[in-house]
C-alpha cells in the first residue's frame, strides 16, 4: 500500500491521542485528524472526485490544508498546491492547464476565483473554508464534513509508486510555469531519506513557517515528520518573532527557513530572550550561506546544526544536506546526497567531469520526478538517460561534497573569464553594513558582461559605492568587482527564498 494517506491509519493504531497538528489554539490529535479526513474523503466523493482528478488548494497555512492532502490522496485523486502570491491570470493558466476539477480556498480569494472560474473548462466545484458561501456555486467546507459525520472509514485507494500524488507548478525561468508530476514513489523515497538522514521520530515537532504550497514548507521536513509520527506547528504566514515564540512554546525540534527568513529571525531585536534550545536542526538552502551568517545562526540556535541544503521541486527537495561535522570545514558546500540519490557533474556533452571542475548538476534516484504535466518537450529536455538535468552549475570536491556555483544563466562571462556570482555575493555579505546582496551580469560593450550588485543594508547602516568597491577590491580579482552598486530596500525572491535574478537583470540602469 503506497498511498501516502495510509500512514494515518498506522498512527491511529499506535498513538491515537498524540497531537499532530497545531495552529494557535487549534489542536488535532491523530484520532481527530483521521476522523476529519474520513469525513472529507466521503464529502469529496459525494462531489464526484475520484481517481486521477485534480483538486487545487489555494490556502494559507492551516490544518485544512493537511486534511486535504490526506483526503485527496485517500480517494486516489491528485492535489495541486497553488501559490497564493500569483496573479489571477497565472492562477487561471495553472488551473486550466492542470484541468482542475475542484478548488478549495478561503474568503480572501473567493472573488478572484469567481472571476477566473468562467475560463476553466474542467472546474466543477468551488469549496470555501470559513465564511459564508456567496452563492450556490460554492460548497462550504465544514457543512460538507458535517454531512458525513457518520461516514465509515474510507479505505485508501491502492496506488502504484508511479501514480501521481500531486502536481506542483514551478516558478521556473520559462514564460509559463511547468507542472511537476510528483509520484507516490517520489514522496515515499523523500520521506524515508529524510527520516534516515535526520533521525526523525515521533518525538519530533516541525515548525512550518514557509508556505505549504511549496516543497520547503510541505516537505522540508513536515510530511516526513508526520510520516514518522511526529507533529507540526503551523504558522499561517511567516512572522519572525512568531517563529521564536512558537519554538519556545511548542519545543520545536526543526524548521525550514529560506535565506530571507533566516535573516529576518536573526534581526528580531530581543531574540536572545527566547529559549531555542529544543531545536536540533534548521534546514536552509537556496543560496550559499556566508560564514558570518552561519555563525549567527549557530549562536541563535545553540543546540542545532544548520543543514545547508540543495534540492528542487522536481525532486521533492532535500537532495543534499551539509552535516554537522563539516558545517565549517566544508563551508559553502550543500553537503552530500541523501540515501538512494546520486549527484553527477557533467559538461555540455553530458560527460562526467573530474572532482573540482565546474559543470551542470544532474541527479538520479527515486526522488526524481516523473516528468512535466502535458509537456513532453520540457520533460525530454530535463530527463536524459535517467538523469535529471537541473540547469544549475556546481562542482564536487574529492570527498563528494557538492558546491553550487551558479545557475547556468547566472554565470557572468566577462572578457572570456567566468564569474560565479555567489563568490562576489559572499564578499559583500562580509561587509558589516550589508544585510543581503545579489549580483547579476550587466551588458558591457567591451567585456560582454560585467558584475552589477544589488545591496540591502542593515537597519540604520549604510555605505557608499566607493566604500563597497574598495571592500571588494581587497578580496576579489578586479574583474570580479561589481562596476555598479544599486541600493534597494529588498531583493525579489521566489517563495522558496531564491533571489529572482531574472527580475534584477531587467531593472534598467539609471544615471
Amino acid at each position: 500500500m503506497h498511498n501516502f494517506s495510509s500512514i494515518l491509519d498506522y498512527h491511529l493504531a499506535q498513538r491515537p491521542d498524540d497531537v499532530v497538528v497545531t495552529q494557535e489554539e487549534r489542536r488535532l490529535t491523530v484520532r481527530e485528524l483521521h476522523e476529519r479526513v474520513t469525513r472529507l474523503s466521503a464529502g469529496l466523493r459525494e462531489l464526484g472526485v475520484g481517481r486521477g482528478d485534480v483538486v487545487a488548494l489555494l490556502l494559507y497555512n492551516r490544518p485544512e490544508f493537511l486534511e486535504l492532502v490526506y483526503a485527496v490522496n485517500r480517494i486516489g485523486a491528485v492535489f495541486l498546491p497553488l501559490n497564493y502570491r500569483l496573479s489571477e491570470e497565472e492562477w487561471a493558466y495553472i488551473l486550466d492547464h492542470a484541468q482542475v476539477k475542484v478548488i478549495v480556498t478561503e474568503p480572501e480569494f473567493e472573488r478572484p476565483v469567481d472571476r477566473i472560474a468562467g475560463k476553466l473548462t474542467g472546474l466543477d466545484h468551488r469549496i470555501l473554508v470559513d465564511g459564508e458561501a456567496p452563492s450556490d456555486r460554492w460548497t462550504r467546507y465544514e457543512p460538507l464534513l458535517d454531512r458525513h459525520r457518520d461516514a465509515r472509514v474510507v479505505e485508501p485507494v491502492d496506488v502504484g509508486l508511479d501514480d501521481v500524488q500531486r502536481l506542483m507548478y514551478t516558478s521556473g525561468t520559462t514564460s509559463r510555469p511547468k507542472g511537476v508530476r510528483i509520484t507516490y514513489g517520489n514522496v515515499q523515497a523523500k520521506n524515508l531519506a529524510h527520516i534516515v538522514h535526520f533521525g526523525l521520530t515521533a518525538a519530533d515537532t516541525t515548525l512550518v513557517c514557509g508556505p505549504l504550497y511549496h516543497v520547503g514548507g510541505l516537505d522540508m521536513p513536515a510530511l516526513g515528520v508526520l510520516y514518522a509520527g511526529g507533529g507540526v506547528v503551523l504558522q499561517r504566514k511567516f512572522d519572525p518573532e512568531g517563529v521564536l515564540r512558537a519554538i519556545q512554546e511548542h519545543r520545536v525540534t526543526n524548521a525550514w527557513l529560506a535565506p530571507a527568513m533566516v535573516n529576518a529571525v536573526l534581526e528580531v531585536p530581543d531574540r536572545e530572550s527566547y529559549d531555542t534550545t529544543s531545536v536540533r536542526f534548521v534546514l536552509g538552502g537556496g543560496e550559499k550561506t556566508p560564514e558570518p551568517v552561519l555563525r549567527r545562526i549557530m549562536n541563535a540556535f545553540p543546540n542545532a546544526w544548520f543543514a545547508d541544503a540543495y534540492g528542487l521541486t522536481e525532486t521533492v527537495s532535500g537532495d543534499t544536506f551539509l552535516d554537522r561535522e563539516h558545517a565549517l570545514s566544508k563551508l559553502g558546500s550543500v553537503g552530500r546526497p541523501v540515501p538512494h540519490t546520486r549527484v553527477r557533474i557533467v559538461d555540455e556533452s553530458g560527460t562526467e567531469v573530474p572532482a573540482g571542475e565546474l559543470g551542470e548538476i544532474t541527479l538520479r534516484g527515486p526522488k526524481v520526478f516523473a516528468g512535466y504535466w502535458r509537456d513532453e518537450k520540457a520533460t525530454a529536455a530535463a530527463l536524459k538517460d535517467g538523469w535529471f538535468h537541473t540547469g544549475d552549475i556546481g562542482h564536487v570536491d574529492e570527498d563528494g561534497f557538492l558546491y553550487i556555483d551558479d545557475r547556468k544563466k547566472d554565470m557572468i562571462v566577462s572578457g572570456g573569464e567566468n564569474i560565479a556570482t555567489p563568490e562576489v555575493e559572499r564578499v559583500l555579505y562580509e561587509h558589516p553594513a550589508v544585510l543581503e546582496a545579489a549580483v547579476v551580469g550587466l551588458t558591457h560593450p567591451r567585456w560582454g558582461e560585467v558584475p552589477r550588485a544589488f545591496v540591502v543594508f542593515r537597519p540604520g547602516a549604510g555605505a557608499g559605492p566607493d566604500e563597497l568597491r574598495e571592500f571588494c577590491l581587497e578580496r576579489l580579482a578586479k574583474f570580479k568587482v561589481p562596476v555598479r552598486f544599486d541600493i534597494v530596500d529588498e531583493l525579489p525572491r521566489t517563495p522558496s527564498g531564491k533571489v529572482l535574478k531574472r527580475t534584477l537583470r531587467d531593472i534598467p540602469v539609471e544615471g
